[in-house]
């Protein structure tokens, strides 16, 4: 790049603006990837509670609808299941951490009492109740994960994004405009050093000009002029 560069005081003012917008950027971009970091690392420690949470009511779940079961058996566990008329909303909408966009998910009609999950309270045991309530609560947890989940991974994106961009005015552009910079301020010092020689050598030429010059009118002054008798040695 730098043997591209014509070595003027123009290129060089204009290779020096780049330089310090592409340091203002590197360090903007910088703060940003350090801040992106801390709130990467708030989200991953939410997440992990999420995933333990997520873990331990699948667990809960599984073991109430299997004493469910075996308790009542599967045709009742379905005909309660099936007896459910509101089904979960879910709506999704979006907020900005550090400019990133995450999803901020919000759910009703998860959880019931038992009036409203439409089956008989007669003909059913507290066993279909319990796995109703477990599964009511993984699902919320499920809900939740979703959201941490996505917005751990777009935070992710948005920092490795990030990240190449400060690699690459860290590692390309700015040593390339410093190489730049380097160049064209040698080639207009090794320019100011010949015009200074050369500004030398048209002194020293018009002094010795000017000495000759005198040197001829002295012996032009000292011949004898037209008429004027020659002094003799006597």
């Amino acid at each position: 790049m730098s043997k591209d560069v014509k070595p003027t005081r123009k290129n060089l003012m204009a290779i020096e603006d780049r330089i310090e917008l592409s340091e203002r950027g590197h360090d903007t971009l910088e703060k940003k990837r350090d801040g992106l970091i801390m709130e990467f690392m708030d989200i991953l420690d939410q997440s992990q509670d999420v995933r333990a949470d997520l873990e331990a009511n699948y667990e809960r779940a599984q073991r109430n609808i299997n004493m469910a079961r075996a308790m009542e058996g599967d045709v009742a566990v379905r005909g309660a299941a099936a007896a459910l008329k509101e089904h979960p909303e879910i709506t999704s909408q979006s907020k900005n951490i550090m400019g990133v966009v995450v999803p901020q998910i919000e759910s009703t009609k998860v959880k019931k009492s038992l009036d409203q999950r439409g089956y008989g309270l007669v003909g059913t045991s507290a066993r279909i109740d319990e796995a109703a309530d477990a599964y009511e609560e993984l699902l919320e947890t499920v809900i939740l994960a979703a959201e941490v989940e996505t917005a751990m991974k777009k935070m992710l994106e948005e920092i490795e994004k990030t990240k190449r961009r400060v690699n690459a005015l860290e590692f390309k552009l700015l040593p390339e405009l410093y190489e730049g910079q380097d160049y064209i301020e040698q080639k207009l010092e090794e320019q100011e050093r010949e015009e200074i020689f050369r500004m030398k050598k048209i002194k020293a030429k018009k002094e010795r000009e000017e000495a000759e010059e005198r040197k001829a009118a002295g012996e032009a002054d000292e011949r004898p002029t037209e008429g004027e008798p020659i002094p003799s040695d006597d």
